[in-house]
């Protein structure tokens, strides 16, 4: 309620006029690491940190953006966007996030109004938490809400994607904008990245009481204040070595599109012919799309431990299979697999750096949060971030 109050305060300093907020939610990535791109299955949560926009509607077609993040004003005519001027202008700034989205909306068939727009993040930048989905997606629900629309939430992620995608040029999958539109408090997501038919799961330990509810488990993300400069042309070329095992699989299996449709028997009948590193670029994909139902089964009958060892199998093949781990990664998985109240951990996101992401009894976290700090700090030299998270819900107006 204090940053409710605060922000429409803000926006009556800088437009005089009341405003309407909204918001959408990062995310953790619970289990399901790089089976987006191959057409598998994930598990993201939202988390409350979020993006807030507070709106007012103009009667013109420009957008008066104010960002509190960056301290900077900028107005977009939404008649002069275009993709062409994007890709003329080099670098990515805040407001394409904006633009981008109102494009893709229009060109959706989404006729929108001109806007006042104060934007406030609360989703740390750089952190792996998706605070680009966020902004789209807080952004797109208002100027949607705002223009008479009402929101499909899953239509609203996949323009959101194409948003980052075509305009601001990043070949982001469907997981982050999907689950800021459909998060739910006290529960994760299963989500199947080709069909988009997803189901909720609640976050919570059978047999914890009759005062147990979903959501009595804490995300702890531990960001390891390290990002390696090889992230990004290592992330294309995983691209390309599971796009050369769909080939391969695709002579001896009918109908094989992705990695998705590569079986575990599969892989062992007839991927010996692959190169090694093929090969186990191909198994962890393979292997972490069986993960990834198994943990929602595990889920589904409040197994939090088994759902720990699930976390702590597909850190081992992102590491030895997949090969995206670095040792900082490795050892804040280490430091938090030996404190007692930690069901799981791994490492989250594209790798090379960034987090793991933590399952915690919420008693222990406290202990938790100090001991791997203080651990990681000893061995490393860094100062660790550690964001103590519970799972949210999705985007939506939060009031008038």
């Amino acid at each position: 309620m204090k940053q409710e109050k605060e922000l429409k305060e803000k926006f009556r300093q800088l437009y005089g006029a009341d405003a309407r907020l909204y918001r959408a939610p990062g995310r953790v990535n619970l289990i399901g690491e790089h089976t987006d791109y191959n057409d598998g299955y994930v598990m993201p949560a939202a988390i409350g940190f979020s993006t807030w926009v507070a709106l007012s509607p103009r009667d013109d077609r420009q957008l008066s953006i104010y960002s509190e993040n960056f301290s900077e004003s900028i107005i977009i005519d939404l008649s002069q966007l275009s993709i062409e001027a994007r890709r003329a202008r080099a670098g990515t700034q805040w407001s394409d996030y904006v633009g981008g989205v109102a494009l893709i909306l229009e060109q959706a068939g989404y006729r929108l109004r001109g806007a006042n727009m104060l934007i406030s993040g609360e989703v740390p930048i750089g952190s792996g938490l998706s605070s680009s989905a966020a902004i789209e997606v807080s952004t797109g629900y208002a100027l949607l809400e705002t223009a008479g629309y009402t929101v499909d939430r899953v239509q609203l992620a996949t323009l959101c994607q194409r948003a980052e995608n075509e305009y601001v040029g990043i070949r982001c999958g469907i997981m982050d904008q999907f689950i800021s539109c459909n998060g739910k408090e006290g529960h994760a997501l299963l989500l199947d990245c080709r069909s988009l038919d997803y189901r909720l799961l609640p976050l919570a330990q059978s047999g914890m009481g009759e005062d147990s509810q979903p959501g009595d488990v804490r995300l702890v993300v531990c960001n390891t204040m390290v990002k390696h400069q090889l992230a990004s042309s290592e992330y294309n070329r995983r691209r390309a070595e599971c796009e050369a095992g769909v080939e391969h699989f695709a002579r001896f299996i009918p109908g094989v599109r992705a990695l998705r449709d590569v079986a575990p028997d599969d892989l062992e009948r007839f991927g010996t012919g692959l190169p090694d590193v093929i090969y186990r670029r191909c198994r962890h994909v393979i292997t972490e799309n069986a993960r990834a139902i198994k943990a929602a089964a595990a889920l589904e009958r409040g197994d939090l431990n088994e759902f720990g060892k699930l976390m702590g199998e597909s850190h081992r093949s992102l590491r030895d299979d997949y090969e995206v781990s670095c040792d900082e990664l490795d050892l804040m998985v280490d430091l938090a697999s030996q404190i007692e109240g930690v069901y799981g951990s791994r490492m989250m996101g594209g790798g090379f750096g960034g987090c793991t992401i933590n399952l915690v009894e919420p008693e222990s976290v406290e202990y938790f949060e100090r001991t791997v700090a203080a651990g990681y700090q000893q061995a490393t030299g860094h100062i660790p971030e550690i964001y103590i998270c519970t799972a949210a819900a999705g985007a939506g107006r939060v009031s008038d």
